[in-house]
């Protein structure tokens, strides 16, 4: 007699995040993930200009008023805002840049901290940014404007990469041989899915023992879904429908 196969709920997953590209308006909205997996998948992140935050240690610009952190204090921000329920900021590349903004680039800056979106455009000759960053708790929402929309894409797959090591890391312990690669993926293949991200879609990743140990991301479309909090309320609900695509690494 046949076993029916165990449908997966969220616990046997590793990690889910949900993802929706526009590729217009150089946007991705991230639910999932944290600001800390964005500055070590990105990193190095040059000195940061704060417009929505409750960092307590960072440097202050006469100028603009805005306070911003120093490339090599980056670090110590990403940890003590590991708990900040709002956070909105830029990056620069010097702080002289800052002292030329205009009253209207000042304006434009506080305008996107307020209402998430550009009046124009969200990069800045003067400040040359790569990106703007702005996240959420009780929205459960990151969204980000990438100048180079290529960096979603390194950003994404850097994160499940981190994961599958930290995985591999603490399952190697209890072998006697230590495996001489470690299951990734490549920014440039995961490119190839970005018509569910276009969508809205889930990213489930998880552990395959046998035959041999890899990994899975399951691609689940959620284009019907508005709010991201429905999301992780409906999870398991959503884990038992049948996934778009199944991504293999090995």
């Amino acid at each position: 007699m046949a076993v029916a196969k165990k449908l997966k709920s969220a616990d046997d997953f590793m990690y889910h995040m949900y993802v929706h590209m526009n590729e217009v308006d150089k946007f991705v909205i991230f639910s999932g993930l944290k600001f800390s997996q964005f500055a070590a998948a990105l990193e190095p992140l040059h000195h940061l200009l704060l417009l929505k935050h409750s960092y307590d240690d960072g440097s202050f610009n006469m100028h603009t008023q805005f306070e911003y952190v120093l490339d090599e204090e980056v670090p110590h921000f990403v940890k003590k805002s590991a708990e900040s329920k709002q956070l909105c900021w830029v990056d620069f590349m010097d702080e002289k840049r800052l002292d030329h903004l205009t009253p209207m680039e000042q304006g434009e800056l506080l305008y996107i901290s307020h209402k998430k979106e550009p009046i124009t455009s969200p990069f800045f000759n003067k400040l040359q940014n790569r990106f703007v960053y702005y996240s959420s708790e009780a929205e459960k929402m990151t969204k980000i404007y990438f100048r180079h929309l290529s960096d979603s894409d390194v950003l994404v797959a850097n994160v499940f990469n981190s994961l599958i090591r930290e995985k591999e890391r603490s399952t190697g312990f209890w072998r006697r041989k230590v495996k001489s690669s470690i299951p990734a993926i490549s920014p440039d293949f995961l490119r190839s899915y970005r018509s569910f991200a276009k969508e809205g879609a889930l990213l489930s990743l998880y552990r395959i023992e046998k035959p041999k140990a890899a990994y899975g991301i399951e691609v689940r479309n959620l284009s019907e879904y508005s709010f991201l909090d429905e999301i992780w309320d409906d999870l398991n609900t959503i884990l038992k429908t049948k996934y778009d695509e199944l991504i293999y690494i090995i």
